[in-house]
């Protein structure tokens, strides 16, 4: 048993299988994060927001975790295999060859893989991201001259209050054109927030 031991420890550790070991691990710290992250998520929104038996509820739950977990860990798989791919075939890793893993694995698991909230809610986080990246991208490139600290500081505040100005503008204009779990909480604070017919109501729960 010690020996068999041994053997996989060097296996484990032996460079030329650094690769495809690095492949299943993220595959499996995909799916290990995406539950971690979604459970937790999907618990806290559907206990607030959504109405149904217990059972109803811990089914939604599960889905959606099961979903993002599964998703994220796909994409993981897709990302890093075309990432040996590449570099088995050009004999070394390039920095594009990130952006056509990442371009793949975009358009299977999450293009493909259908419009569903919890893929929506993905993209729309990555989106988010890459956007205040690309900013902090131009300055650090010299692509745009870097902005003196007390004009940064006043950036952010302008930035805040349009993305609250139009969401707040959308939501009494046409409501239907947000993201449905946002939409449910908007209704919830803003809406639910103006009706009642009793201290019951009121207080300690919407009518």
């Amino acid at each position: 048993m010690d020996r068999v031991m041994d053997t996989l420890q060097q296996a484990i550790l032996d460079p030329k299988y650094h690769d495809i070991l690095g492949i299943l691990k993220g595959l499996r710290n995909g799916a290990i994060y995406g539950s971690k992250v979604r459970f937790a998520h999907a618990l806290v929104m559907t206990f607030l927001f959504r109405n149904g038996s217990f059972k109803d509820k811990m089914v939604l739950i599960i889905k959606a975790t099961r979903e993002h977990a599964r998703n994220l860990a796909t994409f993981v798989f897709i990302y890093k295999s075309t990432l040996y791919v590449l570099k088995s075939t050009n004999g070394k890793a390039q920095d594009i060859d990130t952006f056509i893993a990442g371009l793949l694995g975009g358009y299977v698991v999450f293009g493909r893989g259908g419009k569903s909230s919890v893929n929506q809610q993905i993209v729309l986080y990555v989106f988010s991201r890459v956007v205040l990246g690309l900013a902090k991208l131009t300055v650090k490139k010299k692509l745009i001259p870097s902005l003196h600290e007390d004009v940064g500081n006043k950036v952010w505040p302008a930035f805040a209050a349009v993305c609250w100005g139009l969401v707040m503008y959308m939501f009494r204009t046409d409501p239907d054109v947000l993201q449905p779990s946002m939409k449910t909480s908007m209704d919830y604070i803003y809406l639910d927030s103006n009706r009642w017919d009793s201290l019951r109501t009121l207080v300690w729960h919407n009518e």
